[in-house]
């Protein structure tokens, strides 16, 4: 899952980048309201961790501008103001979730599971023939057999089983797993599809397809 973090505390953002990266998600920061708004307009986001306080702005302006736009990403506020008229304002502009500064790391990631877990019907656990991945976890496995991903392979095979039988082009991978950071000119995709596919197939047939001049594949298993 890609997040975009809108803080522009420093320390607070390397502290968030490294927690969310080790978590598993590919991580964009923006630091005020004209970042934010370019980065949503190019980019395609799961979550939005929103700060209020911004140098150029208020935070609820680029909320509502998410809640806008159809099918935009899920939005957790992150701020100081611990106001109950601001917390309320929050919910009412759009906000799926809000979370008062200072915080504890694993509260955070578990209302980022939670908001995620909308997106795949109210479970951690995504199910596909022998195929089946806990994010909440962080674990994968084909039957009985544990399957041990890097994040990233995490990522690719997440977003594939959510997916199954349809054809998903490696930009569109870039897009969701690697952050903003990512050099589309080399064949990380493919390296990490390769990797990820050895590993869930093992002696059996293999689960992932590579479709040439199109993308890549999870077969819809009985």
């Amino acid at each position: 899952m890609r997040l975009l973090v809108v803080e522009d505390e420093e320390d607070l953002v390397v502290a968030l980048k490294v927690g969310l990266i080790r978590a598993g998600y590919a991580v964009d920061v923006a630091p005020d309201v004209d970042t934010a708004t370019e980065k949503l307009t190019v980019n395609d986001y799961d979550l939005v961790l929103l700060d209020l306080n911004l140098p150029d702005g208020d935070g609820f302006s680029v909320c509502r501008a998410i809640r806008a736009t159809p099918g935009g990403p899920r939005i957790l506020m992150l701020t100081a103001r611990d106001r109950l008229a601001d917390r309320v304002r929050g919910l009412d502009e759009g906000a799926d979730d809000y979370l008062v500064k200072p915080f504890a790391l694993p509260e955070l990631l578990a209302r980022i599971r939670a908001l995620l877990r909308r997106e795949d019907g109210g479970t951690s656990v995504v199910e596909v023939g022998e195929l089946r991945l806990d994010t909440a976890r962080f674990e994968a496995y084909r039957g009985d057999r544990r399957l041990p991903l890097t994040p990233k392979e995490f990522g690719v095979l997440h977003y594939l089983m959510t997916r199954p039988g349809r054809v998903v082009p490696a930009e569109e991978l870039l897009e969701h797993v690697w952050d903003e950071h990512a050099d589309p000119f080399t064949n990380t995709v493919r390296v990490t599809v390769g990797s990820l596919r050895r590993k869930v197939t093992g002696e059996d047939e293999p689960l992932i397809e590579t479709v040439i001049r199109q993308g890549y594949r999870l077969k819809e298993l009985p």
